[in-house]
C-alpha cells in the first residue's frame, strides 16, 4: 500500500495538470428549426457529419412519444443554415423511435430506427443512402422476424480497427433491462449478437442497464458506458472486440436513468455528455459536458452546457468529435432539437 500511494498521488496530479491545459469554448448554440414546426413533440436526436462538411440530424416526432403518427424526421445543414425538417421514414401507422445515423467508412449513410407500439415489440428498420442523404433506399428490417430490437438502440455505431461494425444494443422486456452488442464482420449484411451483460442485482437495482455508448481505446479493447437505474453510469469492457464483456461496474458518474453519449477524442481522451443527476428517473437537467484523459477512469473537466429548473427537459444527447470540435444535439423540452459546437483548445 505504501508503494501505491505515491503512484496514485502522481496520477491525480497528472490529471489535474492536463485539466488545467484544456479549455472548452462554445462556438455555436442554436435550434435547428423554429417554433413553426409540423409536429407537437420531438425527441431522441442523432447527429452525423456529412462528407460536404454539413451535419445531418435525425429524430422522432409526432403528437407525442408512442403515438401512432410518430415518424422519423431529418434535416441537414450547419450554423444558422438548416433545411426544413422532413419526414423520411414512416413504415406504418405505429410509433417510430430512436433513429441512429451512421456514415460508414465507404461513405454510405445509414439510418437505423425502431418501430412498434411498445418497446417489447420493437422491430429495427434501416434505410441507406449513397449520396449523403439526397435519396434513400426502401426501408428493410435489419434482422428478419426480430422483436425487442437488434442493432443500435440509440447511440452511435462503432467501427473497430479491423473493420468490424459494432452496434450498441439493449432490450427492455417487461421492465427488465439489459444491454449487448450486435457485431457485423461483413459491413452490415449479417449480424451476430453477443450475450447480454452480467449484472450484480445487489448493486444495480430497478430496471437494469440500457443504451450503451461505445469506444475503442486500442485494437480489440472496446468499452461501454451505460444508462442505469442505479443512480450512476455503468461500465463494461471487452478485450476481444466485443465478443465477450466484463461484469457491469458502477462508476462514480451520476446518472438519472436517461440517455448519455461518449465521443472518443483520441488515445485515452474521451468526452461524455449527460445529465449529472444521481437519482433513478431524476430530473433531466442540467446538460453537462465532461472530459477524461485516462480512458474514462476520472473526469477532471466538467462544464455545464445548459442549466434548467422546474419541468425543463434537456435530454438524450448525441455527440461526435471532429477536427478539435465536439459537436452534439439534444432534446430541448420535447419541443425542439438543440445543436451545439464546442472547441477543445489547449492553453
Amino acid at each position: 500500500m505504501k508503494n501505491l500511494i505515491p503512484t496514485l498521488f502522481l496520477l491525480i496530479i497528472s490529471q489535474w495538470v492536463l485539466a488545467q491545459s484544456v479549455q472548452l469554448s462554445v462556438l455555436s448554440e442554436e435550434f435547428i428549426f423554429g417554433d413553426e414546426r409540423p409536429f407537437a413533440q420531438c425527441h431522441a436526436s442523432s447527429i452525423e457529419r456529412l462528407d460536404n462538411g454539413k451535419y445531418m440530424i435525425a429524430w422522432f416526432a409526432g403528437t407525442q412519444e408512442k403515438a401512432d403518427d410518430v415518424g422519423i424526421w431529418i434535416t441537414q445543414g450547419s450554423d444558422k443554415n438548416w433545411e426544413e425538417p422532413k419526414m423520411i421514414a414512416k413504415i406504418r401507422e405505429d410509433a417510430h423511435w430512436n433513429p441512429v445515423l451512421f456514415n460508414d467508412p465507404d461513405g454510405k449513410l445509414h439510418l437505423f430506427f425502431k418501430v412498434g407500439k411498445e418497446i417489447d415489440d420493437w422491430e429495427t428498420w434501416l434505410i441507406s443512402s449513397d449520396d449523403q442523404g439526397q435519396t434513400w433506399t426502401e426501408p428493410k428490417e435489419l434482422v428478419s422476424d426480430d422483436t425487442g430490437g437488434r442493432g443500435p438502440v440509440r447511440n452511435h455505431m462503432l467501427v473497430l480497427f479491423d473493420g468490424t461494425w459494432l452496434a450498441p444494443a439493449s432490450i427492455e422486456k417487461s421492465g427488465v433491462w439489459n444491454a449487448f452488442v450486435d457485431r457485423s464482420e461483413d459491413k452490415g449484411k449479417t449480424w451476430m449478437r453477443s450475450e447480454t451483460l452480467i449484472l450484480d442485482r445487489d448493486k444495480i437495482k430497478g430496471e437494469g442497464v440500457i443504451q450503451p455508448a461505445l469506444w475503442e481505446s486500442a485494437a480489440l479493447h472496446v468499452h461501454m458506458l451505460l444508462r442505469t437505474s442505479a443512480g450512476k453510469i455503468g461500465r463494461s469492457d471487452s478485450h476481444d472486440g466485443g465478443l465477450t464483456w466484463s461484469p457491469v461496474e458502477l462508476t462514480e458518474l451520476p446518472n438519472n436513468n436517461s440517455g448519455i453519449d461518449v465521443a472518443h477524442i483520441g488515445g485515452d481522451t474521451l468526452a461524455l455528455i449527460s445529465n449529472p443527476v444521481g437519482e433513478n428517473w431524476g430530473k433531466r437537467y442540467p446538460m453537462q459536458l465532461s472530459v477524461s484523459f485516462d480512458n474514462g477512469q476520472t473526469w477532471p473537466i466538467q462544464q455545464t452546457i445548459e442549466d434548467g429548473s422546474g419541468d425543463n427537459e434537456f435530454s438524450y444527447p448525441s455527440m461526435i468529435y471532429h477536427d478539435g470540435e465536439l459537436v452534439f444535439c439534444y432534446t430541448w423540452n420535447r419541443q425542439k432539437i438543440k445543436f451545439v459546437r464546442v472547441k477543445l483548445e489547449e492553453l
